[in-house]
């Protein structure tokens, strides 16, 4: 089965059609960029926090239902940095749940290819004015 996009992506994609628009559940996006909780688990989960937050709310990716999944990335990218600094190398399991949690926020190369380039501009539709 094809995979949906969601329609906040395809509005950052510019390929928003009123076809193209499900009926899905839209989070709301928060008003402001929010401070790191006081849970996160050190100064690189806290870093990682207020480095990433204001990207995601500039591109709309940043809900208030999302906030706990992007606090345990905050969280395990600050473990991982934190093993890595003790000279230590984290298991195989935190890195691929690491990597599994920044490509959900778009933060990978492919992954941005799946949300588009954000304040370009649109093409033009080459068909739209043809008879």
């Amino acid at each position: 089965m094809p995979k949906h996009t969601p329609n906040n992506l395809k509005v950052l994609k510019g390929t928003d059609q009123p076809c193209r628009m499900k009926d899905v559940i839209e989070f709301e996006k928060v008003s402001e960029v929010p401070p790191a909780p006081d849970w996160l688990p050190n100064g690189h989960a806290v870093k990682e926090w207020d480095r990433l937050a204001p990207i995601l709310h500039a591109t709309g990716l940043l809900t208030d239902a999302g906030l706990s999944a992007f606090g345990q990335l905050c969280a395990l990218h600050g473990k991982v940095v934190q093993l890595y600094a003790a000279g230590e190398s984290p298991n195989g399991n935190m890195v691929s749940q690491l990597r599994a949690f920044i490509n959900d926020f778009g933060l990978t190369p492919i992954a941005q290819g799946k949300v588009g380039q954000l304040g370009g501009d649109k093409k033009a539709n080459k068909f739209k004015d043809r008879k």
